[in-house]
């Protein structure tokens, strides 16, 4: 009887356990909103749209790309910190998640705690540009030009604490501590008309949006800020060969989930994400965006690369004082 019992109370239980299990392993069970935060058409944004379009094809469920913006990332990142844990809705977020915890004295969530990082899909390099009649030619000439005179000369962003201004001041960090004045903008295409005309001295801007005014001759190119040379530019150094080892910087792309993602669920969505950013297709036109693709990436891994990251920038914003505006 007392068998019986057991057998009957187990086969009861069968049935409610089985959902759970199938619920926590299978994904997607719906259409899956990408929260971008970040404005529709832009540099993040484009990306974004790509990887959600080829996800839409290898899945059984449509991808959305929901674009919220406002308070740098703060409301996308909220929305998704604060969303079923499913992995129904995901942020695809850049370098500026990195940034979050130093710049805003309180935030509604952890930059940590509230998220999973599931994938590193791509980092995009930046390009140093001054104006063309800076008397300057190289990196190693804008060095001793800043060094000869501390505080004199302007370089543009694209917004307080946004990933150029942190780069920026990371370079003067590096080449010995030299003083430029922050002047930011409301994005690079705001910037740009004061670069072209000197009312700034210089730029770091991602590669992609710089390299047709380099190419063009408005602006001198003098430095790449990744570990290589850009193939459209062979001729221009990365900082590292130009004199100030050590230097990398990127915007980077990676895709997070609410924490407390079930591990299978994270686990198929990193391996669909790694699917789609090795497809060659996806790989040359983000190629064409100066973006070096990543397709092996783990969540382990990219959460190494999350920790990494917020280690290597708060140190920066902390001695430059960079706060939200």
């Amino acid at each position: 009887m007392l068998q019986r019992r057991h057998l009957i109370a187990g086969l009861a239980a069968t049935p409610l356990a089985a959902p759970a299990l199938h619920a926590q392993g299978t994904w997607p069970s719906a259409p899956v909103r990408l929260v971008v935060p970040f404005a529709a058409g832009g540099p993040t944004d484009v990306p974004a749209r790509l990887v959600a379009d080829e996800l839409s094809k290898l899945l059984p469920q449509r991808v959305i790309v929901e674009n919220r913006t406002g308070a740098g990332v703060v409301v996308g990142s909220d929305v998704v910190a604060k969303a079923p844990k499913d992995g129904q809705t995901l942020l695809y977020t850049t370098i500026a998640h990195a940034a979050l915890r130093s710049i805003f004295p309180r935030l509604p969530f952890d930059p940590l705690a509230d998220f999973t990082p599931v994938a590193l899909t791509g980092v995009i390099p930046m390009l140093m540009m001054v104006n063309k009649d800076l008397p300057v030619n190289s990196l190693p000439e804008l060095i001793a030009l800043l060094k000869a005179n501390p505080g004199k000369y302007d370089y543009a962003s694209t917004g307080n604490g946004a990933a150029l201004h942190l780069a920026t001041e990371l370079f003067l960090s590096q080449a010995g501590g030299l003083k430029a004045t922050h002047v930011p903008y409301r994005g690079s295409a705001a910037a740009m008309p004061d670069l072209l005309n000197g009312t700034v001295a210089m730029m770091l801007d991602v590669a992609n949006s710089a390299l047709p005014f380099v190419t063009r001759g408005e602006v001198k190119g003098l430095a790449i800020s990744g570990a290589h040379r850009l193939p459209q530019v062979p001729n221009i150094p990365t900082f590292g060969e130009a004199g100030v080892p050590g230097y990398e910087a990127y915007t980077w792309h990676m895709v997070l989930a609410p924490s407390g993602t079930p591990e299978p669920v994270v686990s198929a969505i990193n391996d669909a994400l790694n699917k789609v950013m090795a497809m060659d297709s996806v790989k040359q036109r983000l190629s064409d965006l100066t973006m070096e693709t990543r397709s092996d990436t783990t969540p382990a891994t990219a959460k190494k690369w999350l920790d990494d990251e917020i280690a290597k920038w708060e140190p920066i914003i902390k001695a430059a004082g960079i706060k939200a505006d």
